[in-house]
């Protein structure tokens, strides 16, 4: 397409993260529209499409791929079901934007790392949205121009007010972690090798069975070690923050946002109450700069070995909280498609 035509879209999945995408791109963004919406829930759907001019509601991805005004995908739909709809996507040689994970294991994204490649051409950017908040993409530019020195730690925190009902350890890893993942990868440009987790004691506001919070500790390729307090039922608000320590000094993003006030007794701001209102700007910035790209020809952002090598770490994690060793992360070799 040309880079003055609309990009028509195909949502797949209208849960929470999905109806939040076709709201972003009826109303946010320049460049798109929502041409089909499509979920297994058909009453949904069509109450969807039915609001918005020149969609069309489908309960079958292909079957919306294969609409004469779809020229992109948006994946939203729950992770076990990303591998069949980028297959498809693939097929068609059509361009996607798919929410992290890009599959739920390394096996399978494995699967679809193999299958892009076999196009030749990137397809995929998966969404990891905190590449494209103002706070990490200025800790990354001050990390790649060498500001303070050589990177040497990351001190990550990572805190939810509470953990959503049926909450597991695993999810722990592959549905918190994986963000502090796919940013170490990011901002120090080093592939993770290990990873420990260590269980304190659990706080009761912690669901039964769940061991919250967790202390996790990643070794890279390069030589660093970065640490993550996780903790999901902090009670309090939204917190993530990221400090880099460097040979020359010291960068920490994720503490101040907002008003700071000085008023009679007391003094303070206010705690972001979840990830949506925090990482808003940074979810539109992300759907902008992918469609920017597609309407020029273009793939760029977190790409399917970016998907695969979380995927990969995400397993190790797991299999360290399971056995409370330190467990190796196991990568093919990088394919020249994403060097």
């Amino acid at each position: 397409m040309t880079s003055h035509e609309t990009l028509g879209v195909a949502v797949i999945g209208t849960g929470r993260m999905g109806a939040d995408h076709v709201r972003r791109i009826n109303e946010v963004i320049s460049g798109a529209r929502v041409a089909a919406v499509v979920d297994i829930d058909a009453a949904r759907v069509k109450h969807l499409a039915d609001g918005i001019e020149g969609c069309t509601a489908y309960t079958d991805p292909a079957a919306a791929m294969d609409d004469p005004g779809v020229d992109a995908v948006l994946i939203a739909s729950p992770g076990p079901a990303h591998e069949a709809a980028l297959l498809d996507a693939f097929a068609r040689d059509l361009p996607v934007l798919c929410e992290k994970p890009l599959t739920p294991d390394a096996a399978s994204a494995l699967r679809v790392l193999e299958a892009e490649q076999a196009l030749g051409h990137r397809r995929v950017q998966v969404g990891f949205m905190r590449r494209y908040d103002a706070d990490y993409r200025t800790l990354k530019s001050l990390l790649d121009q060498g500001t303070y020195g050589r990177p040497l730690m990351l001190h990550n925190k990572h805190r939810n007010p509470g953990s959503p009902p049926g909450f597991t350890n695993a999810m722990m890893v592959n549905d918190s972690l994986v963000h502090e993942i796919d940013v170490t990868r990011w901002l120090l440009a080093e592939e993770i090798t290990a990873v420990r987790v260590l269980r304190p004691a659990p706080t009761g506001n912690a669901p039964e069975g769940l061991s919250d919070p967790q202390l996790i500790l990643f070794e890279t390729a390069g030589g660093q070690v970065v640490d993550t307090e996780l903790f999901v039922n902090c009670g309090f608000g939204y917190q993530v923050s990221c400090e880099a320590v460097c040979e020359g000094g010291t960068a920490r993003i994720g503490d101040d946002h907002g008003v700071f006030s000085n008023t009679a007794g007391h003094w303070g701001g206010a705690i972001t109450p979840g990830f949506v209102e925090r990482f808003e700007e940074a979810y539109d910035r992300q759907v902008q700069r992918w469609v920017n790209a597609t309407r020029r020809g273009e793939i760029e952002g977190p790409s399917c070995w970016d998907g695969y090598a979380a995927a990969a770490v995400c397993e190790a994690g797991v299999r360290a909280q399971t056995t409370g060793e330190r467990v190796a992360v196991e990568l093919i070799e990088r394919p020249a498609l994403y060097r």
